[in-house]
């Protein structure tokens, strides 16, 4: 089955990604504070907490985009951050959040993606990914190579959409993403493709059951996921 991707063109799924952040990098922090009525804070608060217990120190926090992630994992007081993405666009406005919480000795943005990233093994205690794997050019490929940056023990923590299957949850995520996103992405980013891609790719997405098999088969332990904003995303957990 062809991938998911932006737009039509030649170029590879991972150039196409980065090309559309890029293109929205300027509005993204406000149209997904928009779109989801600020309910994604809430769900990375979560996500910190769940993966507190072990007092991760080096934490990994991979297609991070402006850096809210990893401006939440401050919470767990870590040593170093480092934050990796395609997109320098959407870096950019991470960098001058980052500076301007005078997060910068601890929190790092880099280029960098899960599949090539070349950090040493065994190095990290967490890494997170907040909406980003649906976007992985080789999903298994990507998963495979932040197992390997994990220290053994370390945790994964992925925080995904995933596509509801309940009354009448089902029936709003149709309909929002079908008029409601698109519509107000058009508005403010001027990139039609990039608010109808989002349904798209979640929609193509393995999610829940299906991703923590594909985690299980990659060779993480104990993968499991929780249900979260009442199935419009889910959290997923696995350890080295």
């Amino acid at each position: 089955m062809k991938p998911v991707t932006p737009y039509n063109s030649s170029e590879s799924k991972k150039e196409q990604v980065a090309q559309m952040f890029d293109n929205i990098a300027f509005r993204y922090d406000f149209l997904n504070s928009l779109l989801s009525l600020g309910i994604h804070k809430g769900w990375r608060k979560k996500c910190i907490r769940l993966i507190a217990d072990k007092k991760p120190k080096y934490i990994l926090d991979v297609a991070t985009g402006t850096g809210d992630f990893a401006i939440a994992a401050m919470k767990l007081k870590p040593v170093k951050v480092i934050g990796i993405d395609i997109s320098e666009g959407m870096m950019k406005f991470g960098r001058e959040k980052i500076q301007k919480l005078q997060l910068d000795k601890t929190i790092t943005l880099q280029y960098g993606d899960a599949e090539t990233c070349d950090l040493p093994d065994n190095s990290m205690d967490a890494i997170t990914v907040g909406f980003g794997v649906r976007n992985f050019e080789n999903l298994e490929k990507g998963l495979a190579n932040m197992l390997r940056m994990l220290k053994p023990g370390g945790q994964l923590c992925v925080l995904e959409f995933s596509s509801p299957q309940h009354f009448p949850i089902k029936q709003f995520y149709k309909f929002h993403f079908k008029y409601i996103t698109p519509t107000l992405g058009k508005m403010f980013s001027k990139d039609t493709r990039a608010y109808t891609y989002l349904p798209e790719s979640i929609k193509a997405f393995p999610d829940n059951e299906r991703f923590t098999a594909i985690l299980e088969k990659v060779g993480y332990k104990n993968a499991s996921f929780s249900s979260v904003g009442l199935g419009l995303a889910a959290i997923y957990l696995a350890e080295k």
